[in-house]
């Protein structure tokens, strides 16, 4: 997959974390497909991904970051997405998670999760990073929590209810498990 030029690579111990591009559109819609992945962030066609993934790379170039691909660093293997996404209808940059069934359960999106963290809080500067999550989404709360984020408010995101979760700079714990490479 190619990446984006100067664009931070983020590393963890077990996962590597790169820029999508709209090469990824393929695996995209293939991570979708699964109705337990896509129940709370939906399916898409290919020209809905391909869409997806260019106004993804056009964040990147616009705002510097944006969501990754997440891939096992000893086999290559994209599991997944992580990132940072800035809504501009709330003025807010939220960091999502999105992992393959066959990865659920093993701490991927608490990992991918932390180093996005670090890096906004630390070389972006964001002062504030919420985590928009779908009623009964229960595995993602509990990721949210289990990085310090705390409920804020119900809002409506795509026409669908979310509650809005919110991690401060300083509420953040910097426990670094990720780096940029």
């Amino acid at each position: 997959m190619r990446e984006i030029a100067n664009h931070p690579v983020l590393t963890t111990e077990r996962l590597r974390l790169r820029p999508l591009t709209s090469a990824d559109t393929e695996w995209w819609v293939r991570l979708h497909a699964d109705p337990e992945v896509n129940r709370f962030v939906g399916a898409y066609t290919e020209e809905q991904a391909a869409d997806r993934l260019r106004a993804i790379e056009q964040q990147w170039t616009e705002r510097g970051h944006g969501l990754c691909a997440v891939e096992l660093r000893d086999t290559g293997e994209a599991i997944g997405r992580c990132g940072l996404n800035w809504w501009a209808q709330y003025q807010e940059t939220e960091a999502g998670w999105t992992f393959a069934r066959a990865h659920w359960g093993r701490g991927y999106a608490t990992e991918a999760a932390s180093a996005v963290l670090d890096w906004g809080f630390g070389a972006l500067g964001l002062a504030r990073i919420t985590a928009m999550i779908a009623p009964g989404n229960a595995p993602s709360a509990a990721v949210a929590a289990r990085l310090g984020f705390s409920p804020l408010r119900e809002d409506t995101l795509s026409g669908k209810p979310v509650t809005v979760h919110a991690l401060d700079r300083e509420g953040w714990n910097g426990t670094t498990v990720g780096s940029t490479a």
